[in-house]
């Protein structure tokens, strides 16, 4: 019974952060004065919590790839005097627009979510 349990959470907690991580990397991505490549991101996205992200290095790489091709981010490939080369990405000017409506429709939900949650019917 438990070994089920425990996988409903994972599914859930796995739906729950598809959309979150997109907005999450957005928002990292606009308050960079810099392009970042994915071990930075990675890395901001650990410091973000204290028990680590619920973001897995491996996850993260396709929704990069993806922001980029819907045109939200921007990228380049730099050699590396450490290792192989890197890819920066950019937020573009689109995916700042988009930014600020997922932050609005985060906020709409969240709201939602936590007044559902805490019974109340405003």
């Amino acid at each position: 019974m438990e070994e089920f349990a425990d996988s409903i959470v994972r599914k859930f907690q796995k739906e729950l952060n598809a959309g979150t991580v997109s907005l999450v990397l957005l928002a990292i991505m606009a308050r960079s004065d810099e392009p970042l490549y994915g071990y930075q991101i990675a890395k901001q996205l650990e410091g973000a919590t204290d028990d680590g992200a619920p973001v897995k290095q491996g996850t993260l790489y396709p929704v990069l790839r993806s922001l980029e091709s819907q045109g939200l981010l921007s990228s380049r490939v730099e050699p590396s005097v450490s290792g192989p080369p890197r890819k920066y990405y950019s937020i573009t000017e689109v995916g700042r627009a988009v930014l600020v409506s997922w932050k609005e429709a985060w906020s709409r939900t969240r709201d939602f979510v936590e007044g559902r949650l805490e019974g109340g019917r405003d």
